[in-house]
């Protein structure tokens, strides 16, 4: 399936027509590839891994704090008079926030750019943790964790966009596994921190920890990061700015139908008759424009310009993208999510251990998931790089799908294996090692999708991520809170076996993607550029 780039050319002018007025004539260039100042992908190996060691602690941050109340629970509830269930609530309500917010912070940060959005939300971070560790009710401090979890989701949804402004296709997969290592990591270390930090000072700690964490994750944004965002590459942007044209255009022929002077400033005229954005039918989107147009540097635009849902709508309504979206985001990631959460489980109660053991064998479960993202990103790299060659140099994003298959193959066994090994009650060791390679094997299909989901979305990453994050919250809180009446209706192993049938289920989603994905997503791609073009 060969799938050309498009080429950047101008048609060149003969003599004779020197001196006729230009024409204008349209030039066809993938988005991602449109010349801009200061060019992110052109940075320096040390400036990107900044901005790559940055965005990895911000969202390790955010992480941490969904999961370093687990161990002290039992604190908060008699502290704040609260019930068991009004806790897990707790949980719940920071997963279901924390994954629907992004969809209103990637909108923002395609008008304003990363950075100040990333100021914002952990000002709003810091706040939420302040007030949530001075809370004297559950009401009071259900809110305020709600609050943190609309600060953190921020950096969950944009970091992936931000990489993707700063590296090329085919470094993609290697560098979303190394910062996909870092939020991995604190679901892991959160248990084993909250419980220290509990027993020494009080549930209170961990959030003034989780504030003074988001304080030098804000300095280190104000001081080190430098915006990775360029409007010329964003079909957010884009699409606004035509839509605004042609807002300017309208209101231009309706003034002069009716004899009113025309109130619209020459820049703003000269701008709406220049500005165009479409798509081609190739596999990436593609930003066309006049040869005389100016880029859009001196637009100014605000939020009441952009309609969110139609970007989302363009993500969700591409088949490909929906069924990556409930295999990786859905199924995996709230596989995974609750797997933390049974665990911790199981081992209060079958092996009765305590907060801070229970830590410890989680971090198992985040070690496994750190080196699944790590080397199943390298490897994504390694087949894209591999097929492409076989392809005679030309690759498309279905390629990457690929590398899943071996992690395919694995995953269900071992998680049945973990179920049955715990519902057998054997060694706590044979569990340890159940559970990492669960989670190696879970991780490296999930890196390897969401490169995936950036790849095959070019010039609107940062939606496409934001809608990764809603599925995979709205189905982490879901998975949940159906996990416990599964394992009290199933037992243990029973529940990790009817986990397995839905990560099988998954699976499948992923090969129909592999195989048919490419000419679905052509034919998607066609469609909107046939329909902008009619507009």
């Amino acid at each position: 399936m060969d799938q050309t780039a498009p080429t950047d050319s101008l048609t060149p002018h003969d003599s004779s027509t020197a001196m006729q007025p230009p024409r204008m004539e349209k030039v066809c260039v993938d988005i991602e590839q449109v010349p801009v100042d200061d060019d992110p992908r052109q940075w320096s190996r040390t400036r990107k891994t900044i901005t790559l060691w940055i965005v990895s602690v911000a969202t390790m941050v955010s992480t941490v704090s969904s999961n370093i109340q687990t161990s002290s629970d039992s604190l908060v509830a008699r502290d704040l008079h609260a019930t068991s269930a009004q806790i897990s609530w707790t949980l719940s309500v920071y997963i279901l926030v924390q994954g629907n917010c992004p969809l209103l912070w990637s909108i923002a940060s395609e008008m304003a750019g990363r950075k100040p959005i990333y100021i914002i939300a952990s000002v709003i971070f810091i706040i939420g943790g302040i007030l949530a560790s001075v809370s004297r009710t559950f009401a009071m401090f259900l809110a305020m964790r709600a609050l943190q979890a609309a600060g953190s989701s921020t950096f969950l949804a944009i970091s992936a966009a931000t990489l993707a402004d700063i590296y090329e296709p085919h470094e993609r997969g290697t560098m979303m596994g190394l910062f996909y290592a870092a939020p991995l990591l604190g679901p892991a270390v959160a248990p084993v921190l909250g419980g220290t930090l509990s027993d020494i000072f009080g549930w209170r700690a961990n959030f003034y920890c989780l504030a003074g964490c988001g304080a030098l994750v804000l300095a280190a944004i104000v001081f080190l990061f430098k915006d990775t965002f360029r409007r010329e590459r964003s079909l957010t942007y884009q699409m606004a700015v035509k839509n605004r044209a042609g807002k300017l255009n309208k209101s231009s022929v309706t003034n002069r139908t009716s004899g009113v002077p025309n109130q619209i400033g020459k820049g703003d005229e000269e701008q709406a008759s220049k500005e165009k954005v479409s798509q081609s039918g190739h596999e990436n989107n593609v930003h066309e424009t006049e040869t005389k147009s100016s880029s859009p540097t001196d637009v100014k635009l605000s939020l009441a310009d952009v309609n969110p849902f139609p970007q989302m709508w363009q993500v969700i309504q591409r088949k490909n993208n929906l069924l990556i979206l409930w295999a990786n985001a859905g199924l995996v990631f709230s596989f995974n999510y609750s797997l933390s959460y049974t665990c911790a489980r199981v081992l209060a109660f079958r092996y009765h251990y305590d907060p801070l053991q229970i830590g410890i064998i989680l971090l198992i479960l985040g070690a496994g998931s750190i080196f699944g993202s790590i080397i199943g990103g390298r490897w994504s790299d390694h087949v894209v790089a591999k097929l492409k060659q076989h392809n005679g140099g030309e690759w498309y994003p279905e390629m990457r799908l690929h590398s899943a298959k071996p992690a395919m193959l694995w995953l269900p066994v071992f998680v049945i294996g973990y179920g049955w090994a715990a519902e057998k009650r054997l060694s706590v060791e044979l569990n340890g090692v159940m559970l990492f390679f669960t989670g190696f094997f879970a991780i490296w299909i999930y890196a390897s999708t969401l490169a995936y989901l950036v790849d095959a979305n070019a010039g609107r990453s940062c939606f496409a991520v934001a809608m990764n994050g809603s599925f995979r919250g709205t189905l982490a809180f879901v998975a949940t809170e159906v996990a416990v009446p599964w394992e009290d209706a199933l037992g243990v192993g029973g529940m990790y076996t009817a986990f397995a049938g839905v990560l099988i289920i998954m699976e499948l989603l992923i090969l129909l993607v592999m195989y048919k994905g490419a000419s679905w997503r052509e034919k998607c791609v066609a469609a909107e550029a046939a329909k902008d073009a009619s507009k």
